[in-house]
């Protein structure tokens, strides 16, 4: 019986092989393909939103062609294309890889914008608007990152056509990032911790000054203050108050509830 099984193994395994060999073998159509032409069947695919496809031809372009002119602009593709993909990680790697290997490109601001742009959309994908999240009340760890890549980008190229949009976006991006900490000390004082909340409140105000969280956060202070039975404190944060924003709508109840400038519906 264990010669039979024996058998019948052996049988199956050259079978197998056979049948492997039957099969034909995987042609690469790329095979042949000039360095134009694999970056312009690339920049197809990437225009047509075939991500994964245009990856993989810049790859080869850059493997196959190392030293040429395309090799590094399949570099910036390619981090633009995993920018695109949503793979935020794979961008970020293709960016900074492309800064230490060509400090002096010509066109290296431009991957300062990029790395700035990844940070500055993470994770505003479909389930952040379906939950109807507001882009303030996330980590603003990423907004902190989106921040300094901007800032590198203003203070190393200022000239560049990309810098006017970097230098508005580093004013949201300030206002968001005291937004932040202006939800953090609401959180605070709902639950009764004033003394956290005058904390955070303060230093929304001193480290962001001019930003337009401010003036919540000098109305949370005031609060605060008065429910901790400081009315000294509370009279000042309430002068301060008064004298930058004198129609403030938190005298008035509070903001209306509109709807942040993602929300798509």
């Amino acid at each position: 019986m264990q010669k039979k099984l024996m058998k019948y193994a052996a049988l199956a395994l050259v079978l197998t092989i056979s049948a492997c060999g039957l099969l034909p073998e995987k042609v690469d159509e790329t095979k042949n393909w000039s360095a134009s032409k694999l970056y312009a069947e690339a920049r197809d695919e990437l225009a047509t939103g075939n991500y994964e496809t245009s990856i993989k031809y810049f790859e080869k372009l850059e493997s196959r062609y190392p030293f040429g002119t395309f090799a590094q602009q399949a570099q910036m593709e390619v981090a633009y294309a995993y920018y695109r993909q949503s793979d935020q990680a794979q961008a970020l790697a293709a960016v900074e890889r492309f800064i230490k290997l060509h400090p002096n490109h010509p066109n290296v601001d431009y991957m300062y914008y990029l790395r700035g742009l990844i940070n500055f959309n993470d994770k505003l994908g479909l389930f952040d608007f379906v939950s109807r999240q507001d882009a303030t009340e996330r980590d603003p760890k990423a907004a902190r990152e989106a921040f300094e890549s901007f800032k590198q980008l203003v203070e190393r190229f200022p000239d560049s056509v990309y810098a006017p949009d970097a230098r508005l976006r580093m004013k949201y991006l300030v206002n968001a990032i005291a937004q932040h900490e202006v939800h953090v000390a609401n959180y605070y004082y709902r639950r009764g911790a004033y003394i956290a909340a005058v904390n955070r409140a303060q230093f929304a105000v001193k480290e962001y000054p001019g930003a337009p969280a401010s003036e919540e956060a000098l109305f949370v202070m005031t609060r605060s203050y008065d429910a901790l039975g400081m009315p000294e404190l509370r009279d000042d944060a309430d002068r301060v108050m008064k004298k930058n924003y004198p129609n403030s709508v938190y005298y008035k109840g509070g903001r209306k509830a509109d709807g942040p400038w993602w929300k798509i519906w």
